[in-house]
């Protein structure tokens, strides 16, 4: 008789557990109780596990101030690691953000690379020695890539994920996997075999999906780095809901091949390609990994990347040749799709982040326009092809791979994913025609002339274009767990195929809480479930989260995104600033 689901998930957790060292088990008092809420990101330095070193590698120096110390040998890669292993086996008993465990392996490839720097001199990439955390559907040698699928358990991947070799190459360690939603569809990191990850901030709102365990391990500092992938906010949403800094590039610029998507051979070519990106604690950080990135010449590795280095792609210096250098960032706020209206604290959000900008432009070095965008006509139109597309096989494919085993669906899932028809080739067809016809109106909105800017006063020949956009991540704040609502402000910037990312700005005060919503019927099924994010909740549970917002740059700008959000990050600092401390009072 085979194994139930419930037999395979009881044999991989204890595999998980027994793969953490017992000094490294933290003492029953500081775990968090069932069914209990609270923040626990201060448990790891106060639980006893961490030396003072290690406490200040993993909280004092950042990703990139890590490899700077690395590659120069002022750092012991075999300290920063085992430091972050450390930290990383806490943040599993704590928040159930781990997967697949490989310490010792990680330690023994640290010292290996401590030795080849002692004796040549030179370190091995420009990850030398940076340990860096992956989503589960990575494939490494030897390791499960099962995706918290019970039928793809205790069947370890032989080859690598084209990323992987890139990174290994350029002298990273990879340490650990991060847990995932079933499917991958679901915007709740839970599954059957793994369980539910928490967001170690307050632990009874979501952490995300479907990178929830990267965003909680890296808020835990269990990880200096992490990398997830994202094909309708899986990066960008777990961001947000753990306050970091997450970007999803364009498709082409980061290796994907190699994963363990649970789609069929070939699926991602008729439907909308996902990408894998960074999430970090700050926009260096995402610059850094990506320029690596690059540097590993990734297009060797997989078919689908452009052959260009992060210094061979655009950057804000090199815009247009009708601008100069240090012309002021021209920045499009767009504040709703014009499907989800956004809940008062979003719209005041939005309000602040355009107003903290039109007044830094004249005592910042890296001045800001700002000009009001209107794409609510375009919303609607976005996720009806989105949702279309990614229904292309009817689900069928995942609920053979959890029926096998008995599997049932995780909560968030249960009322939203069913089997369905699959649709035809002339249904395909039409589909991919739509989203090329909504790509194609796209390129209108980056344009002044293009019919979607409003009409801000200033003289214009017309010629202005937008460097980026500036929207919500969500229409809601970090909501409860399994309580994410629409996910179309982040899913239409993956049918568009614009890169893009998330940027903490505001904690949510209890001042926040206030606000009424418009008068009138909710615009929508999904518009009422929105309203009731903020008529039918304690309000209170929000207070203390991050509120973000969401970054974009037109199609294969990457570097000028990045380079944005880090213009952005700066003059946004202060709005960050008087928030942490208001909350604190």
């Amino acid at each position: 008789m085979p194994d139930t689901w419930q037999d395979i998930a009881a044999r991989k957790q204890r595999q998980r557990t027994d793969r953490i060292p017992k000094a490294w088990l933290v003492p029953t008092s500081y775990l968090p109780r069932t069914n209990s809420s609270g923040n626990v990101l201060d448990v790891p330095r106060r639980c006893g596990i961490l030396t003072s070193q290690e406490i200040h590698i993993t909280e004092t120096l950042d990703a990139t101030a890590l490899v700077a110390g690395l590659a120069t040998g002022k750092l012991r890669s075999v300290d920063v690691v085992t430091a972050f292993c450390k930290r990383a086996a806490i943040a599993q008993q704590l928040v159930n953000c781990l997967t697949e465990i490989f310490f010792e392996d990680a330690i023994t490839r640290a010292k290996q690379l401590d030795e080849q720097l002692k004796e040549t001199g030179k370190p091995v990439g420009s990850l030398h020695g940076l340990p860096i955390s992956i989503k589960d559907s990575f494939k490494v040698k030897g390791y499960d890539a099962s995706v918290g699928v019970a039928g793809f358990c205790f069947k370890p991947a032989t080859i690598n994920s084209a990323l992987v070799e890139v990174l290994l190459e350029q002298g990273a360690v990879l340490y650990c996997k991060t847990n995932v939603p079933l499917t991958m569809m679901a915007l709740d990191s839970h599954n059957n075999v793994f369980g539910r990850t928490l967001n170690p901030a307050n632990t009874a709102l979501t952490a995300g999906g479907s990178s929830g365990g990267e965003g909680a391990l890296v808020a835990m500092r269990g990880s200096p780095i992490g990398i997830g992938t994202d094909v309708g906010g899986s990066i960008r949403i777990p961001a947000m809901c753990n306050g970091l800094v997450g970007v999803k590039p364009s498709h082409g610029r980061v290796p994907y091949a190699g994963q363990e998507g649970g789609a069929l051979p070939g699926s991602s070519k008729i439907g909308i390609e996902s990408t894998a990106g960074p999430i970090a604690r700050n926009v260096r950080d995402c610059e850094m990994l990506l320029r690596a990135i690059g540097e590993g010449q990734p297009w060797l590795f997989d078919p689908d990347v452009l052959p260009q280095s992060w210094e061979q792609q655009s950057s804000l210096n090199t815009r247009s040749p009708t601008l100069k250098v240090g012309q002021p960032l021209l920045v499009g706020i767009v504040r709703t799709d014009g499907h989800v209206t956004p809940l008062p604290p979003i719209q005041r959000l939005l309000d602040e982040v355009a107003r903290t900008l039109r007044s830094s432009s004249s005592t910042s070095r890296n001045a800001v326009e700002v000009v009001d965008v209107d794409i609510s006509r375009l919303g609607p139109q976005l996720l009806k092809v989105f949702n279309g597309v990614m229904s292309i096989d009817g689900a069928n494919t995942w609920f053979d791979h959890i029926e096998a085993t008995g599997e049932s669906l995780s909560p968030w899932l249960a009322t939203r994913l069913r089997r369905r028809p699959q649709k035809s080739l002339d249904e395909v067809r039409k589909l991919q025609a739509q989203k090329l016809e909504l790509q194609t109106e796209f390129m209108k909105v980056w344009e002044e002339s293009g019919g979607y800017w409003a009409k801000d006063g200033k003289q214009s020949s017309g010629v202005r274009t937008l460097d980026i956009i500036i929207c919500p991540g969500a229409p809601h704040p970090v909501p409860p767990i399994d309580r994410w609502n629409t996910t179309n402000y982040t899913s239409a910037f993956n049918l568009l195929d614009l890169p893009s990312g998330m940027l903490p700005v505001w904690t949510f005060l209890e001042s926040d809480m206030e606000g009424d919503l418009p008068s009138g019927e909710p615009l929508n099924g999904w518009d009422k479930i929105n309203q009731g994010l903020w008529n039918d909740i304690d309000r209170k549970v929000y207070v203390g989260s991050v509120m973000s917002v969401q970054i974009v740059a037109p199609k294969l700008m990457d570097r000028r995104l990045v380079e944005s959000m880090a213009v952005l990050e700066k003059a946004l600092a202060p709005l960050r600033e008087v928030s942490g401390k208001a909350s604190k009072l």
